[in-house]
């Protein structure tokens, strides 16, 4: 019959410290993972609601010179901001709806508005908003391979 005494197990302990440590240490890894994972969505999602929030803001300003977006001075692409005087209430709209997207989803924001005004869509305009989310990627030196985000919202004046 064999002893199995205390010399026998000595250093089992240990092995089961150094085991339940790896199998902590990968959990935690884990978790870290998830809550990057779970910023990175975050941040995707703000951006998407700020774009609804600047589209909202330019179809308010649409609505309260709707003559003018029907005849197509609220007609626009960011990308194409030449042109634009501030000389009348849509351009100063404008002015500001492309600045303001710029400061609130990034140096890569365009904006395109395009109101029909004859036929049978007469009066709906569709407001685009492009910009590049970073996060997707690589980061912010990331640019030219970050995802493309749009928010299209169609609107009835």
């Amino acid at each position: 019959m064999r002893n199995n005494g205390p010399r026998a197990q000595a250093g089992v302990g240990l092995i089961e410290v150094l085991v339940s440590l790896l199998v902590l240490s990968i959990g935690m890894l884990g978790l870290a993972g998830l809550q990057m994972y779970s910023l990175r969505n975050n941040q995707g999602a703000m951006e998407r609601s700020l774009a609804v929030v600047e589209t909202h803001s330019i179809v308010d300003a649409m609505r309260a010179d709707r003559a003018a977006a029907l005849a197509g001075d609220f007609d626009f692409d960011t990308e194409n901001a030449a042109g634009l005087t501030g000389e009348t209430f849509a351009e100063r709209s404008l002015e500001t709806w492309r600045a303001n997207l710029l400061n609130t989803l990034g140096p890569g924001a365009s904006g395109v508005v395009a109101c029909t005004s004859t036929g049978t869509n007469s009066g709906v305009c569709t407001i685009t908003v492009r910009w590049a989310d970073e996060r997707s990627v690589g980061g912010p030196t990331d640019r030219e391979t970050a995802q493309q985000q749009e928010v299209t919202t169609e609107v009835q004046l």
